[in-house]
């Protein structure tokens, strides 16, 4: 069996990503996956290179047991979240997250519920390099209401 977690630096590919989870279960019929990238502007100014850090062990066991949440939810096969750390530029992938699941409402569902989790809860740190210098970037109010959709309440503000 695949690893459902990785942190890594090294990027990752989609296609064979997804080709893994599906070779599990023949029974597959929809995929759903999200990729999210650095962005060149954060909160009005320019961003030039973010940094992510995380506390080893820590983080795959929070990951681990939100896939984990995500299977007592959702009718899903299996997931994959892979998260970048260390020095990005924009563009750069910084994290996957991919689902199966017979159907694709499912799929979308738990694919959301994952990210919505993993910008609230997983423990990343995350700093932007700016013209004015670096900044750790803070969790939004909006993503702990993203949260609270699925009835996980966080206090990140």
């Amino acid at each position: 069996m695949a690893a459902r977690v990785s942190i890594q630096t090294e990027d990752f590919d989609l296609s064979t990503e997804v080709a893994r989870l599906r070779e599990v279960d023949k029974g597959v019929g929809a995929v759903c996956s999200f990729i999210g990238t650095v962005r060149d502007r954060n909160d009005g100014q320019s961003v030039s290179t973010m940094e992510l850090e995380h506390y080893p062990g820590m983080t795959e066991k929070s990951i681990e047991a939100m896939i984990d949440e995500a299977h007592r939810r959702f009718d899903i096969f299996g997931a994959r979240v892979i998260h970048r750390v260390g020095l990005l530029q924009p563009l750069d992938q910084i994290v996957l997250v991919a689902v199966t699941s017979a159907h694709r409402g499912q799929s979308f569902q738990a694919c959301e519920f994952l990210m919505d989790y993993l910008k609230t809860q997983a423990p990343f740190w995350k700093k932007e390099q700016t013209p004015e210098g670096a900044r750790w970037v803070d969790a939004r109010v909006s993503d702990d209401a993203a949260l609270a959709r699925w009835g996980i309440s966080a206090t990140n503000s």
